[in-house]
């Protein structure tokens, strides 16, 4: 019997060097009318974290890795910014915490390996230079109270700095300007009209703000607001709580 050999193909060798001689399988291509894709609902864009779901009972998306810089100012609770700590941790993200209350964060650094598997912890002031990139996106997380210094550590490409306040503070107003996303949970009367006024609420939003369950977010940007609500699963709930607004 004869054998074949592709010793007389003068082309195989460099399909075989460049990847291309080596044929899986074949599969129909997929396609969709302008009209069928006008009917799709899912969240299209870079990747992201689940933050919660909308009024719609929708899934929301926070896109955190990002090729740009990304401010986010997060006037909430700690509870709310563990979880997104976690989430992002988990899409592959290394996220860096600093904070002057380590004692709240231990837990979570215990449950992911002690600081091997995506999250670590600093004190005010020490977190060095992350080297993010596109294969390894970094979220920077300050929960540094209501005065926090200027950060050594700045958002960049691949590198997204979430600044969690408590409470309205006098940087407050500074922090939300410059953020590119603000989140709001439940605050006092007199701080939601001042927030309204610095990133221009509409007066219904204004309203709603002092009565928010606990877990609801406004996040608003410069032309969007999205009112969401983060449902912790079992896992979070054990080494989370339930959702708080208070510490």
């Amino acid at each position: 019997m004869a054998t074949t050999t592709h010793a007389a193909d003068p082309s195989f060798g460099e399909r075989l060097r460049t990847g291309f001689g080596l044929l899986g399988p074949r599969h129909p291509r997929h396609t969709l009318t302008v009209e069928q894709a006008d009917a799709l609902s899912l969240p299209i864009g870079d990747d992201g974290v689940v933050v919660g779901v909308d009024t719609e009972g929708r899934p929301a998306v926070l896109g955190v890795n990002r090729p740009t810089p990304y401010d986010i100012a997060l006037i909430g609770g700690l509870w709310t910014a563990q979880v997104l700590a976690l989430r992002a941790a988990a899409t592959g993200a290394r996220v860096a915490v600093e904070t002057g209350r380590a004692q709240a964060w231990m837990p979570m650094v215990h449950a992911m390996g002690g600081g091997q598997n995506g999250l670590a912890v600093y004190d005010v002031g020490r977190v060095p230079p992350q080297g993010a990139s596109a294969g390894t996106p970094v979220l920077v997380v300050r929960d540094c109270g209501m005065r926090p210094p200027r950060g050594r550590v700045a958002s960049a490409p691949w590198q997204s700095v979430l600044t969690l306040l408590p409470y309205l503070s006098p940087v407050a107003p500074r922090l939300m300007r410059q953020a590119r996303l603000v989140g709001v949970q439940r605050v006092s009367p007199d701080e939601a009209a001042e927030i309204g006024r610095v990133i221009g609420l509409p007066r219904p939003e204004i309203e709603s703000l002092p009565s928010l369950p606990d877990g609801v977010t406004l996040w608003c940007t410069d032309r969007d607001r999205q009112y969401v609500m983060t449902q912790a699963t079992d896992p979070e709930v054990g080494l989370l709580g339930v959702a708080r607004r208070m510490d």
